[in-house]
């Protein structure tokens, strides 16, 4: 794993999106992700927003609710399969990497704790924690290359 900025506290406005929820196992997750976003962007409108992964809620063990989403420069209608939403402003626990997610997000977990920095978060539900790929998915076929910011909203 690479870190290239952070673990840090960030700010951020509300970012409209368009996105797919899903319920999955944690097991074959990053393969439905991936067809998410293949299905995401068959829509025109979706073809230049940066693309993001959503974890509402984590479960190792059981049923993971994720989405996909790619933000957009304005509230855009949905459909019944592609729902409009928002990233939350706030503050942000976050850092940008390349490579292990499974570090990343151990390691900016473990900053926050050291930090004494509070999460959004109920149990295994989080107001919001998302992986925004800085890189273009559709131009780099290699996930290990991709540049990624790991974000969790503060309390």
């Amino acid at each position: 794993m690479e870190i290239f900025d952070g673990p840090a506290v960030v700010t951020h406005p509300d970012r409209h999106y368009l996105g797919i929820r899903v319920i999955t196992p944690f097991r074959g997750m990053f393969a439905v992700r991936d067809q998410l976003m293949k299905e995401l962007y068959t829509r025109p409108d979706l073809s230049a927003g940066l693309t993001f992964f959503r974890l509402h809620e984590i479960d190792m063990d059981g049923p993971m609710d994720i989405e996909v989403g790619v933000v957009t420069q304005s509230r855009l209608a949905g459909d019944e399969r592609i729902r409009p939403g928002v990233l939350p402003a706030g503050r942000y626990a976050a850092m940008t990497y390349s490579g292990h997610g499974r570090r990343a997000n151990g390691t900016l977990l473990d900053w926050a704790h050291d930090e004494g920095l509070a999460l959004d978060r109920a149990g295994d539900r989080f107001g919001c924690r998302y992986e925004a790929y800085l890189t273009d998915p559709r131009t780099e076929r290699m996930k290990t290359r991709w540049r990624i910011e790991l974000a969790i909203r503060l309390a």
